[in-house]
Parts: C-alpha cells; structure tokens; sequence
C-alpha cells in the first residue's frame, strides 16, 4: 500500500473515531439550557483529535471470577485514578464494532520446529474469523531476523498466505535494511531470537501513526536472545503504540529451551492483555484464538483528558476501579504523556 494511500486511510479512521464520539459528546450537553459553569465545563470537554492525544483512551474487558466476560455494565460502575488522584470520565461506550489494527507476530526460531505447522493452520482460521469490512492486520516472522510478511491489509486471503510463507529459520545472515517494510533486520551473529526487537518494531513502526484500536498477538514461546532492545523498550514501545498485548504461549513439550513467560507476561498485563498457554496442543491454541477474539469484540471504552495537562512524556500510572468488588479488570496500567516535541 503506498503512503499517500495510509496516510488518507489514518485520516478516514480519525473522522471515523470523531463522528463516533460525537453522539456521546451530544448526550452530554442535553438536558435544559445550561449554566454558566456548565458551559464552561462542555467547552472543557470537547475531545482534541491530535497527534498528541489529549485524550487519554482505555480499551479493557471486565471479567467475573471464573473468567467470563461481562458485557453490561454502566458508567456508573466504573472510577479512573491516575497516579491516585481520580480524573472525570468524559467518554464512554461498550465498544464492540470500532475499527481494529492487529498485528499477528510468529516467532520462526529453532525451537517452534513442533508447534508451526499449527500455528500455520489455525492462525490462517484465525485472521479468517476475526477480520471485519474496516478492521486491518499486519503479519511478521522474527527469528534470526525480523521480517514483514504481509503489511496492512483487510484481505484475509493475504495474511493467510504469508502465515504460510512462514519457515523456521536457525542460520544464514540478512543484507536487508533495518527497520519494518524496508526489508529484514541484518545481524552479524546468525544466532537467537530477535522478540524484543519485533515487538518495538512492530509498535513503533506499524501501529504507533494508527488510530482507535491497536492490539499485538505474539505466538512464541518467551525466549528472547540476540535483540538489541531491552524489554523495557519493547514494553514502552508497546505503550506509546497504545497496543494490547496478547502472548500465545507456544513450547514444544520435547524441547529442552528455557522459558520466558515470566518476561511475557509482563508485557502482556503492563499493556492490557494478558498470556494464554497452549503448549504445543492445537485444541488450545483454537481455544486461545477464540478467547482473544472474544475479548477484542467485548471490550469498554472510557476516555478522559487528564487533570495533569502536562507535556512532559513521563509515564502516568492509571488504574480502573469497579464498584462491583466481585468483578475483574484487564485494562493497561499506565501511558506516556506526549512530550514538548509532540505539541
């Protein structure tokens, strides 16, 4: 796709994201002629559709204590405090037909030999199911290199091919350029498996510039060696994206590779989404497909411009509390504020 046609198509699902705001802005201001206080606090409340999202936008599920999603709750029912201090709730919708951005990332290094073939299989099923007319997918291979198989695209038919272009990869150098959509990331030691460097590049590359709803799926299974990121910038890559991160958590049962769930789970519950362990078992790995495409399609949405207006870039802790004591919430645990060179 070239970038005339990205760039209009951000802006089509920034009008898209405005004109499905707006009846909830509308709601707000019914009701009898307003105040003077009351005017001023509409005028407060009037969204800013930037680069530098004034904002601050949550996508989560709520689950009971047996992991069922609960789909009908109020705003009533929910409370927002960031860094403690609680912030007023301007947007809010059970969101289960806004656009989604989905990057599917496989990792092809030598210790997924057993678990491909399915991943192959039930992940073409998968993009098969998920996709709806608006919705847009990515696919990338991260092995001794990370590479873009397929770039944005609605096609499912695209993204099941290149899940099938997918091919374990354990030596042989890259001459690529480095980055996303310029060919594979080159290495000087044809060894590991770059994780971390896929999840920044897919984060800061692909989905950073996109807007409404981002989520990761990663099929790997934790073991990071070789990448010049940290987790810690994988993580932060992944937040300033603004994606849910979900992690399939896929290990030959004979292999004898170390585990990385810990490191996994980790970006996974700072970002919103959660790991789902399948093993090398295709029921489960269908089981896991369909819970994460449940929970994509039963998300809330709660938008709020926070008390802190600075522009400092700082990362600002943010919880979503319930009245409801019994109930669960997955939703990310903080975000970057935009920094001075954003404004």
């Amino acid at each position: 796709m070239s970038i005339a046609v990205r760039r209009l198509t951000r802006a089509l699902c920034a009008i898209s994201l405005l004109l499905w705001m707006l009846p909830m802005v509308a709601q707000e201001q019914q009701q009898g002629q307003p105040s003077q206080q009351q005017q001023q606090d509409d005028k407060d409340q009037a969204p800013t559709f930037k680069v530098d999202v004034n904002v601050v936008s949550l996508y989560f599920n709520v689950k009971d204590k047996h992991g069922a999603l609960i789909p009908d709750l109020k705003k009533e029912d929910f409370q927002i405090l960031e860094e403690g201090a609680p912030q007023k709730i301007k947007y809010y919708n059970v969101n289960s037909e806004q656009p989604l951005t989905l990057g599917i990332l496989i990792d092809c290094s030598g210790s997924q030999q057993r678990v491909l073939p399915m991943t192959q299989q039930i992940g073409s099923e998968f993009v098969k199911e998920v996709l709806r007319p608006k919705d847009e997918a990515f696919i990338i291979s991260f092995d001794i290199q990370v590479e873009l198989l397929q770039d944005f695209t609605n096609d499912a038919g695209r993204l099941q091919r290149a899940l099938h272009k997918t091919r374990i990869n354990t030596g042989g150098g890259s001459s690529g350029i480095p980055g996303i959509g310029q060919g594979p990331v080159p290495i000087h030691d044809p060894k590991g498996t770059l994780l971390y460097d896929a999840v920044y590049l897919a984060s800061d590359e692909k989905l950073k510039q996109e807007v409404g709803r981002k989520a990761l799926i990663i099929l790997t299974d934790g073991e990071d060696q070789g990448s010049r990121t940290r987790i810690r910038e994988a993580i932060e890559a992944a937040q300033k994206s603004d994606a849910i991160v979900y992690v399939i958590f896929e290990a030959d049962r004979y292999a004898t590779f170390g585990s990385g769930k810990g490191e996994m789970k980790k970006i996974a519950e700072d970002t919103g989404g959660r790991v789902v362990d399948v093993g090398d078992n295709p029921k489960k790995l269908k089981e896991a497909f369909d819970q994460i495409s449940n929970e994509l399609r039963s998300q809330y949405y709660i938008g709020y411009t926070p008390s802190n207006q600075k522009h400092d870039g700082s990362y600002r802790r943010v919880e979503v509390k319930l009245t409801n004591k019994d109930l669960k919430i997955q939703a990310r645990k903080g975000y970057y504020a935009p920094g001075k060179n954003d404004e």
